[in-house]
C-alpha cells in the first residue's frame, strides 16, 4: 500500500529541526490527513522534503512515538497509531517557555500534592518520617553553603511523596521533573525576596510546618500546611510574572 501523499514544508534553521518537524508531521496525524494504520513517508523520503538531516528525522519520529502517535515497525517503518487522539499526557519540556506555562504546572500540583502530604501524615512510617527531616536538613546545608537548594527542595517534596505509601505519587512528580521546583528555570524571584538566602529561610519555614503536621500524624493540618506553602509559592511567581508583563 503506498503512503498517503504528506505536505512537509522546508524547515526553518533557527528553531530546533526536529520538533518542528514532530509539530508538522503531529498536526496532520491529530488532522486526520494521516489515518490511523497509515505508514508514514520514510526516512529518505521526510529527509527530502523538509531538506534536514536523518538525524533530524530520527528525532521527530521517536517523539511522536514517545507521544503515542506512531508505533514502529523493524524493518518496515512508522505507522500511525490505531488511537492518536488517546495519546498519553505529557508535559513537554520544550513547550514550557513562558512564566504562564510554569504557573499553569504549579497549579496542577496543588490537588496532587495537598493530598500527599496528607496521606503522608496518617501512614508515614517512622523510618519515612525520619527521611522527610533528613530532606528538611539537606536544604538548610545548601542554603548555608550558599547553593540553590533546587534538587534538595525536590528531594524533600519526593520524600512526602514516598511517605503516601502510594507509588503513584512519587511517580506523578519524578513525571513533572524539573518543573516541580520552579526556580530550577525561572530567575529573578530569590533577588526580589532579599536574596538567595532569606528567600531559602521564607520557604523553609514553610516546610517545617509540613513536617511538623505529618509528624504529628495531623492530617488536616498537613494539607493545609502544603496548601498554604503551594499557595504562596503561586502567589509569588504570579507577581513575579506582572512584572514582566508591565515592564
Amino acid at each position: 500500500m503506498q503512503p498517503p501523499l504528506v505536505k512537509i514544508r522546508p524547515l526553518a534553521a533557527e528553531t530546533k529541526l526536529s520538533r518542528r518537524l514532530f509539530e508538522q508531521l503531529a498536526e496532520q496525524i491529530k488532522g486526520g490527513r494521516l489515518a490511523p494504520g497509515a505508514r508514514l513517508p520514510t526516512e529518505q523520503e521526510l529527509t527530502r522534503a523538509a531538506r534536514v538531516s536523518r538525524t533530524v528525522v530520527r528525532e521527530a519520529v521517536a517523539a511522536l512515538r514517545a507521544e503515542g502517535l506512531v508505533v514502529t515497525r523493524q524493518g518496515v517503518g512508522a505507522f500511525v497509531s490505531a488511537e492518536p487522539q488517546r495519546a498519553p499526557f505529557r508535559i513537554d519540556p520544550e513547550r514550557m517557555q513562558s512564566l504562564d506555562d510554569i504557573l499553569n504546572v504549579m497549579e496542577l500540583r496543588l490537588g496532587v500534592e495537598i493530598e500527599s502530604a496528607g496521606l503522608a501524615a496518617g501512614r508515614a512510617s517512622r523510618a519515612q518520617v525520619r527521611a522527610i527531616a533528613a530532606a528538611l536538613d539537606a536544604i538548610d546545608r545548601a542554603a548555608a553553603g550558599g547553593k540553590t537548594a533546587v534538587d534538595e527542595d525536590l528531594a524533600l517534596h519526593r520524600a512526602i511523596a514516598e511517605a503516601t505509601g502510594n507509588a503513584e505519587f512519587p511517580r506523578f512528580l519524578q513525571f513533572i521533573g524539573r518543573h516541580l521546583i520552579p526556580r530550577r528555570t525561572v530567575s529573578g524571584l530569590p533577588e526580589q525576596m532579599g536574596g538567595r538566602r532569606a528567600y531559602l529561610a521564607l520557604i523553609q519555614e514553610e516546610h517545617r510546618r509540613i513536617y511538623q503536621a505529618i509528624e504529628s500524624r495531623d492530617p488536616k493540618g498537613a494539607r493545609e500546611a502544603m496548601r498554604r506553602h503551594l499557595t504562596r509559592s503561586l502567589e509569588r511567581y504570579r507577581r513575579l510574572a506582572a512584572q514582566r508583563k508591565a515592564a
